[in-house]
């Protein structure tokens, strides 16, 4: 890991340390924005990756695999098969 990615993990840290101390002094003194807005950005985030789910299923072009077709090259000898039917057998399934 090098330090960029280490100053803004704390960064990160740091930042949702001050949002969390804002949301407490917010709660203590009875602000109804304290609450509210942090509820407005939940729920507009969730909404957002719904949206964007919805979005992307119906806009997804998906191509049918080809199914590979199967060769049935062994012959199951029976008791009275003679040699031109099991031939014949074969080149039916090729």
């Amino acid at each position: 890991m090098n330090e960029t990615s280490r100053n803004q993990g704390w960064a990160i840290t740091g930042a949702a340390g001050v949002a969390a101390f804002l949301f407490v002094v917010g709660i203590l003194n009875g602000s109804y924005l304290a609450l509210a807005i942090p509820v407005a950005i939940v729920t507009l985030f969730a909404l957002g990756l719904v949206a964007w789910v919805g979005y992307t299923i119906a806009t997804i072009q998906v191509e049918a695999d080809a199914s590979p077709e199967v060769l049935h090259t062994d012959v199951v000898e029976t008791p009275g098969d003679s040699e031109s039917e099991k031939s014949a057998v074969a080149t039916d399934a090729a």
